[in-house]
């Protein structure tokens, strides 16, 4: 799943203020406000009781297990999604409703919202397009609490029966998470079973071709858990068909558990009514989570852990600092009374202590204490950053996502050769399913269908996919290159050989693998241009059936040109094939996209200057090309490629340029400052320097507000995507804003941005978002291992993310590409240069 084109972070963690998080920001947890006689509105728009929240419509993300009807059940969420749909276990690209409104109603102590099929704006068009069948409907989901205890009834309505046709097909589906009930039972009307670790047979396929297991029970009434306190769920069918039990996971591998109920032919009001009563533990707390960098720190960096813990609390007791000896003794090394470090703010749902240990500098290893809980054991160390932070995701990560090459690690293959077969032009007029069009040109003198070369060389794989977009790739070699310019890193331990494919992990080669990772996006992009003329817009698998594909990325062609049969039907030649497999290469016309590539190529050229000449000049060849071509007018899309072009050439028409559009770079400094704030020493010119010196004043006045709204001391405005890959934007760009104006952007900012990716974040689940990095960290997570329940090393997460309005939530689960799938990118390379300049700049 790739990530739709959203701002880059600054203007979206500086600029988006909308009511509703500022709501999220003032209001603390509400399970203080009612008494345990039954579920009770809160100001943030859903019920709750102690233990208990239920929410409607507050997300709207089917596709990401995120919306309809959710409960968060004594500190879990254990349900999603309810709503209807059109299928028993529907997948990614299955039909979903558009929500036309959301009603929170006081009076009549209801949530409604209301939905219609099909979404205009997805059906069949868009990013992600949908496949709508010919059927039309609009109805009400609603949901109101009985007048006691932590049950509530759920209904759907519908504005007009169903097509007959479609009776007893739409169904109202209710989706349960599988990683909570492995291992827990089931009982519906009498039928027992255990929630299976795997999806089981028997299955069948039925009329619309789809194979879906059978259910695990049907009945009227049916119970969740109940062995389990925490996780008892207990639904009753007041009307409508009867409740299915499914196993989602039959013919879409990262289904969900499904209770659904089918709507009747001929029904309307109350198609569906159901009474459903979780288990909501009256006595149930928050219990207090310590957050800490899992890595540790740096004797000279700043260090502070958060304690995050139920808003009906208050801090009791001492927070303390251990520091642990060789022999297991302990020894206080800091203390405070809680209350003292009690952070004065409301964040989330719950309240937070932030205790700092700055002044303790000794070497050695260090845990927190509070309330009888103890954190993961963390280092202070002035060595710390020298080996196994930001070193796995250089020497494992980025090699393992190499297309066009065979990746050897010891007694393993992360994977075999892959897509020699690049690429095939793209048919016209198409709409691909993962985000790629093409227009009614392909911009190239190539037909649909042809094969175009010098696509097989390069690129990394984008994400848990195993698509090539230019965006990934450019940002990549981007981030690299300013990482080398700014820090050097020779680290060897890889051997990369272009001329035959192989990389070899842990067998060092005597060039540094950042020099090597760069040639290798480089090679990508450089090439692509060089062969069409223009820039691609991404390489992708032509069909669903290969793309979805979990593992090898070597199974999805046969690495074989394809060549289409002569005249006359005659077979291809020998050893090449007849199957045309090969992913499509797609083009466009997007001006802003050609000079965020420029900017990327000229920086990737510096960096290559002595190590690859060659393919230095070529891409600061393409840079100056595309510069010159971009049909771009607004100048603000044009600053960052002018400032790499000027730190690369030298060359005074960029300079210029930048010297005339001061207010440009002044309007657009929260997006671009990072940037030119690296041209100052180039461009002696005191009014540039002022006008630049003026914008960083005020930009660092918005920062400091907007970090001083979390105890974390950096911005927290996640949309539906975890937020370590924003807070990581915000960190790169604070870093070199504080190389430019140390002043006013302290170092603080990046070493704070660090460890919130490292540990100190939100949510009851404080691991690393680095796979491998840390002493807790995502080891299960959305990468090509993911059926296999596994990680790469130095993978960066996408982290926590956010349940509206106010849950921060980070599951175990491989399947959530918004919470931990792998992000390449500026994601790779900021955690990069995070770390990177922790190194550099705290070991002067």
């Amino acid at each position: 799943m790739s990530i739709p084109e959203m701002h880059d972070a600054p203007s979206f963690l500086l600029r988006r203020r909308s009511a509703f998080l500022a709501l999220v920001l003032a209001i603390p947890c509400f399970s203080t406000l009612w008494a345990a006689d039954g579920l009770r509105l809160t100001d943030s728009g859903y019920f709750n009781l102690p233990g208990l929240d239920v929410m409607l419509a507050d997300d709207f993300y089917p596709e990401g297990h995120q919306g309809g009807v959710s409960i968060i059940l004594n500190g879990r969420r254990v349900a999603t999604n309810g709503d209807l749909r059109l299928e028993p276990t529907p997948g990614q690209w299955s039909p979903v409703p558009v929500l036309l409104d959301r009603i929170v109603d006081p009076e009549a102590n209801e949530i409604r919202a209301r939905y219609a099929y099909p979404d205009p704006k997805r059906n069949r068009t868009g990013f992600n397009p949908i496949d709508y069948p010919d059927l039309e409907f609009t109805y009400t989901v609603r949901i109101r609490p009985e007048p006691a205890g932590a049950a509530f009834r759920l209904f759907v309505d519908l504005d007009e029966p169903l097509p007959p046709e479609w009776a007893g097909r739409v169904g109202f589906n209710w989706e349960f998470f599988p990683g909570f009930l492995y291992g827990h039972t089931f009982d519906l009307d009498g039928t027992t079973g255990l929630f299976p670790r795997q999806a089981n047979g028997p299955g069948h396929v039925i009329a619309d071709g789809s194979y879906q297991l059978q259910p695990l029970a049907t009945g009227r009434r049916l119970g969740i858990a109940p062995e389990t306190a925490d996780q008892r769920v207990l639904i009753s069918v007041v009307r409508g068909g009867d409740l299915e039990l499914l196993d989602g996971r039959g013919e879409h591998t990262n289904g969900w558990f499904i209770v659904r109920s089918s709507i009747p032919a001929g029904a309307t009001t109350s198609a569906v009514e159901w009474l459903v009563a979780p288990h909501a533990q009256s006595d149930w707390r928050h219990t207090p989570v310590i957050q800490t960098s899992q890595v540790g720190y740096h004797p000279d960096q700043p260090k502070f852990a958060i304690v995050e813990f139920d808003a009906r609390d208050a801090p009791s007791g001492d927070i303390t600092l251990w520091r642990i000896a060789a022999d297991g003794s302990r020894t206080v090394a800091a203390t405070a009374r809680a209350a003292d470090t009690l952070w004065d703010g409301a964040f989330l749902r719950c309240r937070h202590l932030k205790f700092d240990f700055t002044t303790v500098t000794a070497a050695g290893l260090y845990q927190v204490h509070y309330a009888g809980r103890t954190s993961t054991t963390f280092r202070i160390d002035p060595a710390l950053y020298d080996r196994a932070v930001w070193q796995p995701t250089l020497e494992t990560f980025l090699p393992v996502q190499m297309c066009h090459m065979r990746i050897n690690d010891r007694y393993r293959v992360w994977h075999d050769f892959c897509h020699l077969d690049d690429a095939r032009m793209a048919p016209v007029d198409h709409n691909h399913f993962d985000g790629y069009r093409q227009g009614p040109s392909t911009l190239t003198s190539y037909e649909p269908g042809d094969h175009v070369p010098g696509l097989d060389r390069g690129g990394w794989h984008d994400a848990g996919d195993h698509d090539l977009r230019v965006e990934s790739q450019i940002r990549t070699v981007h981030g690299l290159a300013l990482a080398w310019e700014h820090f050097r890193p020779t680290h060897d331990t890889t051997t990369i050989d272009q001329s035959t494919r192989l990389v070899e992990l842990h067998e060092p080669d005597g060039q540094p693998d950042i020099l090597q990772q760069i040639e290798h996006g480089l090679l990508t992009v450089v090439g692509g241009y060089e062969s069409l003329g223009r820039l691609y817009r991404g390489i992708i698998t032509p069909s669903l059936r290969q793309y979805i594909l979990l593992g090898d990325p070597a199974a999805q062609s046969d690495n074989h040109p394809y060549i289409p049969p002569a005249d006359g039907g005659a077979p291809p030649p020998v050893g090449q094939s007849g199957s045309p497999d090969d992913n499509w290469v797609f083009t466009e016309e997007n001006p802003r996209r050609e000079l965020e590539t420029a900017a990327g190529l000229a920086a990737g050229s510096r960096a290559l200057r002595d190590y690859n000449p060659d393919l230095s000049a070529r891409a600061l060849t393409a840079a100056v090309e595309l510069w010159d071509r971009a049909a771009e007018e607004n100048p603000g899309f044009r600053i960052s490629a002018a400032a790499e072009l000027l730190i690369a050439t030298g060359d005074d028409r960029y300079a210029e340029f930048l010297r005339t559009h001061t207010d440009a770079i002044a309007k657009g400094f929260n997006v671009i400052g990072w940037v030119v704030g690296r041209t100052l020493p180039l461009i002696d010119d005191d009014a540039y320097r002022a006008a630049l010196t003026a914008a960083a004043v005020a930009h660092s006045a918005e920062t400091a507000n907007l970090a001083a709204e979390t105890p974390y001391g950096i911005p927290y405005r996640p949309a539906i995507w975890g937020a370590g890959w924003l807070v990581q934007a915000f960190g790169r760009q604070a870093y070199y804003l504080h190389r430019a104006w140390p002043d006013l952007f302290p170092d603080d900012y990046y070493l704070n941005a660090l460890n919130f990716v490292l540990g100190c974040h939100p949510g009851d689940n404080p691991v690393s978002f680095v796979s491998g990095v840390g002493a807790r960290s995502m080891t299960i997570a959305y990468g090509i291992n993911r059926a296999d329940e596994s990680y790469i090393p130095g993978g960066i997460g996408s982290g926590t993310a956010l349940i509206r309005p106010d849950f921060p939530e980070l599951l175990e689960w491989p399947y959530l590409w918004q919470q931990t799938e792998y992000v390449l990118g500026y994601g790779t390379t900021d955690f990069l240069t995070l770390a990177l300049a922790a190194q550099h700049e705290l070991n002067r």
